[in-house]
C-alpha cells in the first residue's frame, strides 16, 4: 500500500502531472482527427452521429466504425506497447540503442511470414496470404509463432550467459539469420509472392480490422498494465547489476521476466501491425529528455502516452487527404520522429553542456 502511494505521489508531482494531464487530452484531440480525416471528407457532426448510432449515411457510417475506429485504437495500443517494450529493452540492456527488434523477435516473426507467403507460394502454387480473411488470420498466427520462437530461444540462452552485451550480440545474429532465410525464400519466390511479402513489411495500421481489432486491443489493454509490475525491477536494474543484487534483486530472473514482457508485446503487434519501427527505438529518449528524469515510476506511463500519441500521428499523416490509400507507416514513424528526437537530443545535450 506505501509503493502504491509513493507511486501516485511521483506520477502527482509538479513536474509530471500536468505532462501527463497534456498528453493525455494530445490522445484525445489525436484520435478524434484519425476519425475526422483522411480520402473521404466527413464533417465532426457525422463522425460524432455514426459513433452514437444516430449517422444516416451508411458509407460514411461503415468509414468511421469499420476502418477509422479500428485504425486509431491499433495505432493507439501498438504505440504504447511498443515504446514500453523499448524502455524495458534499454534498461535490461543498458545501451540507447536498444528497441524491439534488436533481440530479433520482429525478424523471427517476419521469418514467420516468409514462409506463409513466400514458401507456400513456391511449393503450392498459390501463396496462402492470398486467400483473404483466411489467409490474414494464418499470417497472424505465423507472426506470433515465429516471435514467440525466438523469444524463447532468447529466453533458453539468457539463461546460459551472464553478460546483457553477449546475449544482446546474440540476438543481433539471431536476426540476421533469419534475414538469411528470408533472403533465400525470396530468391526462389515468384515475383507476387515477393510483392506481397513486401508490403506486409512497411508496417500497417490498417491491417486489423473486423473482430480482429478487438482481440487485439484487448490482448494488449491486459499486456500494457502487466508490464507496469516490473517497475521497481526497472529501477533496480537501472542502478547496476552488482548494487540490483545486493538489494536482493534476483538478476537472472528478473532479466527473464522483462525481456519476456517486453518480447510478448513486440510479438502481438508485430503479428497484427507488421514490424514498426523506429517508435520503440525513439520514444523512451524522447521522454526522457521531456520530463527530465530516469524514474521509471514517472517512465513507463510517459512512455507508454508518448507512444500511443505520437503512433496517432503517424497514422494522420500516412492517410492525410491529397493520397491514395496510405502511406507506409514505417516510413512516417521515421519521417515524423527522427527529427524530432535529434532536435531533443540536441536541445539536451546543450542544456548539459551550459549546467
Amino acid at each position: 500500500m506505501t509503493s502504491f502511494i509513493s507511486y501516485l505521489s511521483s506520477l502527482m508531482s509538479p513536474k509530471s502531472f500536468p505532462l501527463m494531464l497534456l498528453m493525455t487530452m494530445l490522445i484525445i484531440v489525436f484520435f478524434l482527427l484519425n476519425l475526422l480525416l483522411g480520402t473521404v471528407d466527413i464533417p465532426m457532426s457525422s463522425v460524432l452521429g455514426s459513433l452514437s448510432g444516430h449517422e444516416e449515411n451508411l458509407i460514411w457510417r461503415n468509414i468511421i466504425l469499420k476502418s477509422r475506429v479500428p485504425q486509431a485504437l491499433t495505432a493507439l495500443t501498438a504505440g504504447a506497447g511498443l515504446a514500453i517494450s523499448g524502455l524495458q529493452m534499454q534498461t535490461v540492456f543498458h545501451n540507447p540503442l536498444a528497441g524491439p527488434s534488436v533481440l530479433g523477435i520482429s525478424s523471427g516473426a517476419s521469418l514467420g511470414v516468409a514462409f506463409v507467403v513466400l514458401a507456400t507460394g513456391s511449393l503450392l502454387g498459390t501463396a496462402l496470404s492470398s486467400t483473404g480473411y483466411v489467409g490474414e488470420v494464418v499470417l497472424t498466427v505465423a507472426a506470433i509463432i515465429g516471435s514467440i520462437a525466438v523469444m524463447a530461444l532468447i529466453v533458453y540462452v539468457s539463461q546460459k550467459v551472464r553478460g546483457n552485451v553477449t546475449l544482446l550480440i546474440i540476438g543481433v545474429m539471431i536476426g540476421y539469420v533469419a534475414n538469411a532465410i528470408i533472403g533465400v525464400l525470396k530468391y526462389f519466390s515468384a515475383e507476387e509472392d515477393i510483392r506481397a511479402y513486401v508490403i506486409w513489411g512497411l508496417g500497417s495500421f490498417a491491417r486489423v480490422s473486423g473482430d480482429q481489432v478487438w482481440l487485439f486491443v484487448t490482448i494488449m489493454v491486459i499486456l500494457i498494465p502487466l508490464s507496469m509490475l516490473l517497475i521497481k525491477t526497472l529501477n533496480l536494474l537501472l542502478l547496476g547489476e552488482q548494487y540490483a543484487r545486493n538489494l536482493g534483486l534476483n538478476i537472472k530472473s528478473s532479466r527473464i521476466w522483462v525481456i519476456g514482457c517486453a518480447g510478448v508485446i513486440i510479438a502481438i503487434v508485430t503479428a497484427y501491425c507488421g514490424p514498426i519501427m523506429f517508435l520503440g527505438l525513439a520514444v523512451p529518449h524522447l521522454c526522457r529528455a521531456i520530463w527530465r528524469t530516469s524514474d521509471h515510476r514517472v517512465l513507463m506511463p510517459a512512455t507508454a502516452l508518448t507512444g500511443a500519441a505520437l503512433a496517432l500521428v503517424c497514422n494522420i499523416i500516412a492517410r492525410m487527404p491529397g493520397f491514395e490509400g496510405a502511406l507506409p507507416i514505417n516510413s512516417v514513424t521515421a519521417l515524423v520522429g527522427a527529427p524530432i528526437v535529434a532536435m531533443v537530443l540536441f536541445r539536451r545535450r546543450k542544456r548539459d553542456a551550459t549546467e
